[in-house]
Parts: structure tokens; C-alpha cells; sequence
């Protein structure tokens, strides 16, 4: 018998091979070395393999790590302070964003990624600035890491309406520059754990000439390019005053759109430009529950897949969306589009799950490394108690019902046992890696700060949420 270090045999088991969702019984997974090294009927693998931990359930189902393709942790500690608002961004969350101190920005990282990784995401797909305290989290912690530098060049400040962004090479340069130290000191640890990709924050914050060179860049260095595109109006009127042309066809005529692409949102894209896009080659990333609280729109998901493209999903931020929790992603997606469409079989559940595994894994492009379970690719798991009365009663014929439920039915708390790379990060719903008492208790320390501080902004902005509080809805 093969020594090894991990074994784990499920009565039900989810794989995400094939075009479905990849049902096995009564079988398991041989992991050695972080890998992946056998997937078996259990009695196979008890014949062939000793392993040094062997986990057995019968109560719970194994199947891939959730991945989050697009989220930004250092709003964590935002969380609920800018929703069911027009101008979320300026009213709501600007006057907490300005009292955010860099550790408190760490502080909000740290939570983020804790809180997604207990509801069961293996892959954090991170964006945003200053994300050297998030890298150092997630190196840590044992999570997988995609995460985008923001490399941004127009000026943070507040703008006047058709006022167009001002460009700053200097800072720029900065930004570019974070990116590249932060490529060079985190990229492939842990032998490809952690992917750094480019992150240019849109279309309209970075000059041409800057867009080419990230692009050159890039591809030197074997990574990717995720941006927002096209993610709103403001976008669309920025790009429109710069160039005369919206930012997707814009970008098309620049060739810069291929299979190292994954563009965020696509909200403001017309049914035209989506084909456009899909047909370069380039990912899309949607965040259902982000944009329908904050924009009351359904991100053209179903357009692009329809035209052939790879669509995964992400939280986005939890000042907008409020939680980091890929089961609530996959069960918005579903329900937005079943209404939208006015048809209940758009966007079944199996789908989303497969957005949330396989085919976000396609989109990053790390499928060769994680989101299903197959020999060779990284063990990246997780175990989902079925003990749980959102998860009650099983059914197994004439229909197998625990993919419906996992996601209209399920909250998170029934995941049970992350891995990732073979490493146990949660076991019995406890962290092992992480002290999740500590990120809470640290988290509400800075929250107490940055709404002390605030306040004087908050109700000079004097935004729906001051009057919902003077009006004790809140």
C-alpha cells in the first residue's frame, strides 16, 4: 500500500468534471503533496492507499472549494453602511471610506477573506490598492490567492458632473509601481498558491498609453489583466467625453481584449458589445448581489454565456453587497435571472454552482490547478454538512435535491471542512489557520473609530441614510 497524507471518502461527492456537476457515490480522493492523486470508488482506494489522516462521512458531501473571482476585502470593515441608496458610493460609504486608516484597511482584509473562506471559498480572488497587508493575509491563512494590484491614474478626488477625470502620469507610476513589487514578492508562493495579476481600474482611470503598457507587461510577466468594464454610467460618460467611443468597442479597436482578459461587471454594455467581448476570447466576472443592491440591475451573465463566454462570479464588496459568501452569489444569480427572464429554467442551480467552481476557475485561468476535482489538480475542497435543516431531507431518487438546496436553501454555516492544497485551513467549522475570534474583535475596534470620525461628514452629506436614521428606521 502507497503511503500518504491524506485520504477522504464520501458516500456523495460532487466533482465538476463533465459538463454537469459530476455526481460519484461511495467514493473518494487520494491527496499526497498538496495534489490530487487518485479519485476512486472508496473500497479502490482503501486497497491502495495508507493514509496518515483518513476522513470518512457519510453526513457530508465533497466537492470543490467555492472560488470568489472578484471581491475587495479592505472594505470589510465597511460592511452595511452604504446600501438601499442612490449615489451608494458618494453618500453612503465616502465619508467612512476617508476615515479608514491603512490599518484598518488591513483590519477590514483580514475579515473579508476569514468570513469567505468559513462559508467555503478555497480561491479569494482580491482587487484593489495598498494590498500588501491582504497578500500577507492570504500567504498565511493558506487560502489560494488571484489578486489584482489596482493601477489607476485618475486624481482621487471629487469630481463636478461632465467634469472629466484628470490624469496624473506621477501617480500612475505609483500605482503601476505597487503592482509590480507586489508581483515580485507574492507571485507563485507556495508553488502558484497565490497569482498577482494587473489590475488597471477601468477604462476611464487610466490613460492609453498607460493601458498599453500594462498590457506588455502582462504578457511578460505570463499574467492576466482583470478589470471593470463597462460598470456603469459614469463610465460610459467618461469614455464617451475622452474618446467619443464607449469603453468595449473602444478597447476592441485596440485589440486589447484576449484570453489573458477578465472584465468586471459588463453592467452598461449593450447586447452588441457583449458578443463583441465574448467573441475575443476575453472572461467575464459578474456580482449579482453587489450591483442589484446597488444599482437594482442584472449583469448581462446570461448575454455572454449565451454567445459562447466563460462567466464567473464574485462578492464584490461587502460596503455594497455586505457579505462575502459564495453561496448567497450563487442563489442571486439564479433568482435575478429567473426574474429578469420572466422563466424559471434560466440559470438552474447546477449552473451556478459550476459558475462558482469550474467555470470561475476557467475564467481566472488557474482551471488546470483548481475547481474541480481531478487527479492532478490541487486539492482545493471542501466538506458541506447535510446535519443542517436547510440541507434536511436528502433525496437520492428519483432525484438527488443537494444541489437545489445548496443553493436556494443554504447560508454557509453548513460548510464544515475547508482544504486547500491538501492543507486543512477549517475543520468542524473551527479555523485552524486564522484566529476568526481576534479578526472580530479587532474589526469592531476599528468600526468604532471610523464612525466616530465620521460622523460630522455623514450628516453634513445629509444622504437617505441620515434621514433613515432621524426617522429611527435604521
Amino acid at each position: 500500500m502507497k503511503k500518504i497524507d491524506l485520504m477522504i471518502l464520501a458516500e456523495h461527492m460532487y466533482t465538476m468534471e463533465g459538463e454537469g456537476v459530476g455526481y460519484l457515490a461511495n467514493s473518494g480522493v487520494a491527496i499526497n503533496g498538496g495534489k490530487i492523486i487518485a479519485v476512486a470508488p472508496s473500497e479502490q482506494l482503501k486497497k491502495e492507499y495508507e493514509a496518515e489522516k483518513l476522513i470518512t462521512v457519510g453526513d457530508k458531501v465533497l466537492m470543490p472549494g467555492f472560488i470568489d473571482g472578484h471581491l475587495h476585502s479592505g472594505h470589510g470593515v465597511l460592511r452595511g453602511v452604504a446600501q438601499d441608496i442612490n449615489n451608494w458610493m458618494m453618500h453612503g460609504m465616502a465619508p467612512f471610506e476617508a476615515q479608514r486608516s491603512y490599518e484598518a484597511k488591513n483590519g477590514g482584509s483580514r475579515l473579508a477573506i476569514a468570513e469567505a473562506i468559513m462559508n467555503g471559498t478555497t480561491t479569494i480572488g482580491d482587487d484593489g490598492t495598498e494590498m500588501e497587508g491582504a497578500c500577507q493575509f492570504i500567504k498565511d491563512c493558506g487560502v489560494r490567492g488571484n489578486i489584482s494590484i489596482r493601477i489607476r491614474e485618475a486624481l482621487q478626488r471629487v469630481y463636478k458632473p461632465g467634469e472629466l477625470y484628470e490624469y496624473d502620469e506621477n501617480y500612475g507610476q505609483k500605482t503601476l509601481c505597487e503592482c509590480l513589487n507586489l508581483f515580485d514578492q507574492f507571485n507563485d508562493v507556495d508553488n502558484g498558491r497565490i497569482k498577482i495579476r494587473f489590475g488597471p481600474q477601468g477604462p476611464d482611470f487610466v490613460s492609453e498609453a498607460t493601458l498599453m503598457k500594462v498590457k506588455k507587461m502582462a504578457k511578460e510577466r505570463k499574467s492576466k489583466i482583470h478589470m471593470h468594464l463597462s460598470q456603469g454610467s459614469r463610465e460610459t460618460k467618461q469614455m464617451m467625453m475622452r474618446y467619443g467611443k464607449k469603453g468595449i468597442p473602444w478597447l476592441a479597436e485596440k485589440d486589447y481584449f484576449d484570453c489573458d482578459f477578465i472584465g468586471i461587471h459588463l453592467t452598461d454594455a449593450t447586447p452588441e458589445e457583449v458578443k463583441l467581448f465574448s467573441k475575443t476570447g476575453a472572461k467575464m466576472i459578474l456580482c449579482s448581489s453587489s450591483i442589484a443592491i446597488i444599482d437594482g440591475v442584472v449583469p448581462p451573465a446570461k448575454q455572454f454565456q449565451d454567445a459562447g463566454g466563460i462567466c464567473g462570479l464574485g462578492s464584490d464588496q461587502a460596503s455594497g453587497n455586505n457579505c462575502h459568501n459564495m453561496i448567497n452569489e450563487m442563489k442571486m444569480t439564479a433568482i435575478l435571472n429567473k426574474v429578469h427572464y420572466e422563466n424559471p429554467e434560466v440559470m438552474p442551480a447546477w449552473k451556478v454552482v459550476r459558475m462558482a467552481t469550474i467555470e470561475n476557475a476557467q475564467a481566472l485561468g488557474i482551471d488546470h490547478i483548481t475547481g474541480s476535482i481531478k487527479e492532478g489538480k490541487d486539492a482545493d475542497l471542501i466538506l458541506v454538512d447535510l446535519k443542517q435543516a436547510s440541507l434536511t431531507p436528502l433525496y437520492t431518487k428519483p432525484i438527488r435535491n443537494f444541489i437545489p438546496n445548496l443553493v436556494y436553501s443554504a447560508r454557509g454555516n453548513e460548510v464544515d471542512t475547508i482544504i486547500v492544497k491538501g492543507r486543512i485551513l477549517v475543520e468542524n467549522k473551527t479555523a485552524i489557520t486564522f484566529n476568526m475570534e481576534d479578526i472580530l474583535r479587532e474589526a469592531q475596534a476599528f468600526a468604532d473609530e471610523i464612525g466616530e470620525r465620521a460622523t460630522p461628514q455623514f450628516i453634513d452629506i445629509n444622504g437617505k441614510n441620515v434621514q433613515y436614521m432621524k426617522e429611527q428606521k435604521l
